[in-house]
């Protein structure tokens, strides 16, 4: 069964002849006895604002190093706006942030920008790329004298001065707080206004639901998932149900009707079923059961059921690429 999840053919259709912003046909990439990459198809629009999900070695960062051209796969394509990467960087299309390097620490964030900027044919204003990522205020302190944050906003700007039409961010917001996550991530709403495509990679799960357009989810080395955050979201089968049970037994636990999972922390009780009616009716008749909620499952609960061990897809669709063998 395939837990990949269609989404938006109708308007990949209508752009029918334009390359699209990324395009990865049956792409794989190995280190070793490593299969880091394992037949990806993902075709990501132009305007598109794509969250890149998975646990750690699932691939992610592999993918994103194919895409912009710092390693080849071994079998399969990668196209950037109907290119290779390396011709599409050239013509300035791509720009990344990624989550550590590149940075001369010597230099203050108006030198490194400036340096940087020497660099583009054309670029952007160092004033407006600094308003655009907040660090105005920092412009004249030295790099390495920088919080992790204000460096990860200081490689945004980087990131802006060619004006890209494609831009990659791995783990964009590590190290922010939390008013600055809000401030990078309106910038890159504005950024997407004006048309331009984002692919992001995230821990940060309320992000890729709060933000992405779609959600694609990898799971050692391929596709598990792809959809918008509430068509994940749906994949998780089952709601909860929690509610304070004072006196809880093992005897009460062991009792539920239809709990596919149960979980106690203190005197709450919360409980995943599929039938989640039952279950409230059992514990408001059966139990001394009080402040009973139900609710859908989240991200994170999708996140988990769908990277599971026992959750390994046995094929792969996408909606972009339909018709197409895979």
């Amino acid at each position: 069964m395939s837990f990949v999840q269609p989404v938006g053919a109708d308007a990949h259709r209508a752009q029918a002849g334009i390359p699209p912003a990324v395009r990865l046909d049956a792409v794989h990439k190995s280190f070793g006895s490593v299969h880091a990459v394992q037949g990806i198809d993902l075709t990501v629009r132009s305007g598109e604002v794509l969250a890149f999900l998975g646990p750690n070695g699932a691939g992610k960062t592999t993918t994103i190093d194919m895409i912009l051209g710092l390693s080849q796969p071994d079998q399969g394509e990668v196209q950037v706006y109907g290119m290779n990467p390396h011709q599409a960087i050239s013509r300035g299309l791509v720009s990344a942030v990624m989550q550590t390097g590149g940075l001369l620490k010597d230099f203050t964030v108006a030198e490194i920008l400036r340096y940087t900027a020497s660099v583009f044919a054309v670029s952007e204003s160092i004033d407006s790329v600094m308003q655009r990522a907040g660090i105005t205020g920092i412009a004249n302190n030295l790099v390495g004298k920088c919080s992790g944050g204000e460096q990860q906003r200081v490689r945004f700007a980087m990131a802006l001065l060619s004006d890209p039409e494609l831009l990659l961010l791995d783990e964009p917001t590590a190290g922010m707080d939390v008013e600055g996550r809000r401030a990078f991530w309106q910038a890159i709403r504005d950024d997407v206004g004006k048309g331009r495509t984002v692919i992001f990679a995230t821990h940060y799960l309320e992000e890729a639901e709060r933000y992405a357009d779609r959600v694609v989810l990898v799971s050692r080395g391929r596709i598990v998932a792809d959809g918008t955050s509430a068509q994940i979201k749906a994949m998780a089968s089952g709601r909860t149900v929690s509610a304070t049970v004072p006196d809880l037994t093992d005897e009460l636990l062991r009792s539920i009707p239809a709990a596919d999972s149960v979980e106690v922390q203190g005197e709450r009780l919360i409980v995943t079923s599929s039938d989640t009616d039952k279950v409230a009716r059992h514990l408001l008749t059966q139990t001394g059961a009080h402040d009973l909620e139900i609710a859908a499952r989240g991200l994170e609960d999708a996140f988990i059921a769908l990277t599971s061990d026992d959750a390994v897809p046995t094929g792969q669709h996408n909606d972009h690429q339909q018709g197409e063998a895979r």
